[in-house]
């Protein structure tokens, strides 16, 4: 009896929250971005035409996306190691939520150099695949 409660209402009692599964998904991208798969980077990212990347300019769309990176940082090396900081994640309504924060690239000189700024994410809670990037602001 006591074994079918603890079944019931387990998912219940270690349910995470919206900010700990957003904070999730931010680690997940760092584990990725510092193993060099910017393609499993990139699933932190909502897989649609709509998805936007501001930075210099604006880039739409998950494929084009996935191609900035790959060609901002097409070695190893000009990816460095990546760190995020000073995260900060607040809901905006049930199925959405902006994360701001920090990050910081170690690399050599010859890749680049130390690299930093902040972001901002807006994320959207989907219902197939939960919680991801819909607008990536970073400077």
């Amino acid at each position: 009896m006591k074994l079918a409660l603890l079944l019931c209402l387990g998912p219940l009692v270690f349910a995470l929250s919206p900010e700990d599964e957003i904070r999730g998904v931010l680690d997940r991208q760092v584990a990725d971005w510092n193993r060099g798969d910017i393609a499993a980077f990139m699933q932190g990212y909502d897989n649609s035409d709509q998805t936007l990347f501001i930075g210099k300019n604006f880039t739409r769309g998950w494929r084009e996306v996935l191609q900035r990176y790959r060609t901002s940082y097409s070695t190893r090396e000009q990816m460095g190691q990546l760190t995020f900081s000073d995260l900060e994640v607040r809901p905006l309504g049930a199925d959405y939520a902006l994360a701001i924060g920090r990050f910081h690239l170690t690399r050599d000189a010859a890749a680049g150099g130390e690299a930093s700024g902040v972001f901002s994410l807006i994320f959207h809670r989907t219902a197939s695949a939960g919680w991801k990037i819909i607008v990536d602001h970073t400077s």
